[in-house]
C-alpha cells in the first residue's frame, strides 16, 4: 500500500465515521471531501468539481421537479382515493394495490418523495377503514424501496452505477434493464408482506392517529388546554407602538398567534409579523407554554387584561374560521433537523408557530423552544389557514402529515392533473424510445410542467433534494482517487481472495452482502459510489461482463429493509406506523435475505457473465 492510497483510505474512513454519527450532516461531509481531496495532489480541483457537470446529476434534479408536478396536481392523492374505492372491504386487496401503485410510481421518481406523498394517503385510507396505519406503513416503505429496482431512473444509486459503467467505456443500462429483477421482487415483496404484516398486528391500533383528527383531538393529544390566553392591551401598556420584534416575550415561551383589532363591522384578525405594531385596544391571542406565575408576571408588566373566550373555548377553536392547525413530519432532507424549535424560525419562514412536538410517541411539554428537531419528528403548527394551505407547496423541509377535519384540503394546481400525467407519459416514452438522451427527456418534462402550470419556479427549485445531489458529487472524487491510487484494484483483489476460486455467482453474492451491510451505516448512494468501481474491477479481473456485477451493486444498494435508519424511506414511516426498531429487524432481515438470493439467481440469467 502506497502513501497516497493510505491517505485516501484515511479520508474515506473519516467520512464513514462522520456518516455513522451524523456529525456533521451528510452533505456537509461530502463538501469537506470535495474541498480536501485536491490537497492530496491525487486529483485536481477541476476533477473534484466534475460531478456538477455529470448528466446523471442533472437527471436526478429534473426527476425531482417532475415528481413535484405530480404532487402539486394531486395525482398521487387521487390515486389513493382510487385505491380505497377499488379495494372494497378487502385489506389484502388494498395492500396489493397499494404496493403495486407505490412500486409503479416509485419507478419514475424518487422513492423518498413517493413515501412522502403516500403517508397522508395511507392515513386517510386508515381513517376511512378504522384500522391501524401500522398495517400499511411498512408495506408502503418496502414497496418504495423495491421501486428503486424497477427502472434506471427510479433511484440515485442506479444512475450512479450506470454512470460508472459509461465512464469505463461500457454502453450503460437501458431504461428497463432493471425491470426483470425488480418486477419479480415486487411480486415477492407483496406476497411476503401479506404474511409478514401479521407480525405487526399484535400492537393495539392508535385510533386517534388512524382517523382524520379534529382540532379538539390535537388539543388533547398535545396537551394544549389551559395554554390559551386572550388579553386586552390597555391604554397604559408599554407595548403600545412597539413592533413585535422588539418584544422578547417569545423567548419566555409566550407566542402571539393573532391580533384582533377593531370592533363591530371594522373588526379584523391580523397576522402578526416582525413589523406589526401593537395598538391600544388590541386583543392578543396568545399561546403560553410557560408556568402560570411567569405568564401572570408578563401580563402585569405589560398592563394586559384577560378577556373571555367564546363558546368554543378550547384553544381558540372559537376562531377556527381564521386560525387552524396542521401536523407535519420532518423528512431526511429537511434543513430543520438539528435545529431547536426557536432556531427553526417557522414564524419568519412560514407565518406559523410550533405549539406541539412529538418524538415518536413522546409529547414534549416542557422546554419546547429549546428542543432539537430530529428526523421523523412530528410538529403541530398553528396559524392562519392561508399559511397552512401553503405548507403543501413545501415538501423539502417538511411533509404535511395531517390536516384537521375543519379544513377542506386544497391542492395548488388540482386542475392541471391531466397535463401532469401527459407530461410524465411523454418523458417515459422519450426515455424508453431513446429518441433523445434521458437527461434531455427529463429537462423537456420540467419545462412542460412549468409551461402547463403544474409547477412554478419556487416549487420547482424547492422540490430538488440538494442534499442528495451534493452527497453524490462530493463522494465521486473518492471513486476517482481510489482508482488512481490502486485502491479499487486492492479491494477487488481482497474480495477475490476472500472467495478464492469460487463460481462467479458466489462472487456476486459476496458483493451483494458487502454492499447491503455497508448500506446499514452510510447512504445507499454513497455505497454505490464506492462499490461500483470495485465490482467492475472484479469483473475485469475475472474476464467477465461488467453488467451483472454493476447490476448486483445497484440491487444491493436498494436492499435497505433491515433497520428504520438504513434508509430515509423507513425513517419516515416509523412515527405514523408506530413502529419500533425491532419491527424492521424481524420483518426486514428475512426479506433482505430473499432479495439477495433472488438477485444472485436472476442476474446471471438476464445478464450473462460471459
Amino acid at each position: 500500500m502506497n502513501l497516497e492510497l493510505a491517505l485516501v483510505l484515511l479520508m474515506l474512513a473519516a467520512a464513514v465515521v462522520m456518516f455513522v454519527i451524523n456529525r456533521p450532516r451528510m452533505d456537509a461531509v461530502a463538501l469537506l471531501v470535495l474541498v480536501a481531496m485536491p490537497f492530496t495532489g491525487i486529483i485536481t480541483m477541476n476533477e473534484a468539481l466534475a460531478g456538477f457537470s455529470d448528466s446523471s446529476i442533472i437527471l436526478i434534479a429534473a426527476l425531482f421537479v417532475i415528481g413535484e408536478g405530480l404532487v402539486r396536481t394531486g395525482v398521487a392523492r387521487r390515486l389513493g382515493d382510487w385505491l380505497d374505492a377499488t379495494a372494497g372491504t378487502s385489506e389484502n386487496r388494498l395492500l396489493v394495490l397499494l404496493m403495486a401503485s407505490v412500486g409503479g410510481l416509485g419507478s419514475l421518481m424518487s422513492s423518498t418523495a413517493v413515501v412522502a406523498i403516500f403517508i397522508p394517503v395511507v392515513l386517510r385510507i386508515s381513517q376511512n377503514r378504522g384500522m391501524s396505519p401500522g398495517r400499511l406503513m411498512m408495506p408502503l416503505s418496502f414497496a418504495a424501496l423495491i421501486s428503486g429496482m424497477l427502472t434506471l431512473v427510479a433511484t440515485a444509486p442506479n444512475l450512479v452505477v450506470n454512470a460508472e459503467l459509461m465512464r469505463q467505456g461500457a454502453e450503460g443500462f437501458s431504461f428497463f434493464s432493471f425491470t426483470p429483477f425488480g418486477l419479480p421482487l415486487l411480486v415477492l415483496g407483496i406476497l411476503y408482506m401479506l404474511v409478514a404484516r401479521r407480525l405487526l398486528a399484535g400492537r393495539p391500533a392508535d385510533i386517534a392517529s388512524s382517523r382524520r383528527p379534529t382540532l379538539r383531538e390535537w388539543i388533547e393529544r398535545y396537551r394544549l388546554a389551559e395554554r390559551e390566553q386572550r388579553v386586552f392591551v390597555t391604554e397604559r401598556s408599554p407595548l403600545i407602538g412597539k413592533r413585535l420584534d422588539e418584544i422578547p416575550a417569545r423567548a419566555s415561551g409566550v407566542n402571539l398567534l393573532a391580533i384582533e383589532r377593531g370592533t363591530g363591522l371594522s373588526a379584523k384578525m391580523l397576522r402578526p409579523t416582525a413589523q406589526t405594531q401593537i395598538m391600544a385596544g388590541d386583543i392578543l391571542l396568545v399561546d403560553a407554554n410557560a408556568p402560570a406565575h411567569d405568564v401572570e408576571a408578563l401580563r402585569q408588566a405589560y398592563a394586559l387584561e384577560s378577556r373571555p373566550f367564546g363558546e368554543g373555548k378550547d384553544y381558540f377553536t372559537d376562531r377556527s374560521q381564521e386560525i387552524g392547525m396542521a401536523e407535519i413530519i420532518l423528512p431526511a432532507e429537511s434543513r430543520l433537523i438539528g435545529q431547536t424549535v426557536l432556531e427553526a424560525r417557522m414564524r419568519s419562514e412560514y407565518g406559523l408557530t410550533v405549539i406541539g412536538l412529538r418524538h415518536g410517541d413522546k409529547v414534549v411539554t416542557e422546554g419546547l423552544l429549546t428542543e432539537r428537531l430530529k428526523l421523523g419528528d412530528t410538529l403541530l403548527l398553528v396559524g392562519f389557514w392561508s399559511d397552512i394551505r401553503d405548507l403543501q407547496d413545501d415538501t423539502h423541509d417538511m411533509v404535511v402529515l395531517n390536516m384537521p377535519a375543519e379544513l377542506e384540503e386544497v391542492l395548488p394546481a388540482a386542475s392541471r392533473a391531466p397535463y401532469a400525467l401527459g407530461v410524465l407519459g411523454l418523458v417515459v416514452v422519450l426515455m424508453v424510445s431513446g429518441v433523445v438522451p434521458n437527461v434531455q427527456a427529463a429537462l423537456i418534462g420540467c419545462l412542460l410542467m412549468g409551461l402547463l402550470g403544474c409547477v412554478d419556479f419556487n416549487s420547482a427549485y424547492g422540490s430538488i433534494s440538494w442534499k442528495t445531489l451534493i452527497l453524490i458529487v462530493g463522494m465521486l472524487p473518492f471513486s476517482l482517487a481510489l482508482q488512481r491510487t490502486g485502491g479499487v484494484d486492492l479491494a477487488a483483489d481482497a474480495v477475490l481472495h476472500l472467495v478464492g476460486g469460487a463460481s462467479p455467482r458466489l462472487v456476486l453474492a459476496t458483493l451483494f452482502i458487502i454492499t447491503a451491510l455497508l448500506g446499514l451505516f452510510i447512504s445507499n448512494t454513497a455505497t454505490a459510489v464506492l462499490m461500483a468501481p470495485v465490482a467492475l474491477a472484479i469483473a475485469k479481473d475475472l474476464g467477465a461482463s461488467p453488467y451483472p456485477f454493476a447490476m448486483i451493486i445497484a440491487l444491493a444498494a436498494s436492499t435497505a429493509f433491515m433497520t428504520p435508519i438504513s434508509s430515509p424511506v423507513n425513517t419516515l414511516v416509523v412515527g405514523p406506523g408506530q413502529y419500533r426498531f425491532g419491527d424492521f429487524v424481524k420483518v426486514g432481515v428475512p426479506f433482505a435475505i430473499v432479495v439477495a438470493i433472488v438477485s444472485v439467481l436472476l442476474v446471471p440469467v438476464f445478464l450473462p457473465l460471459g
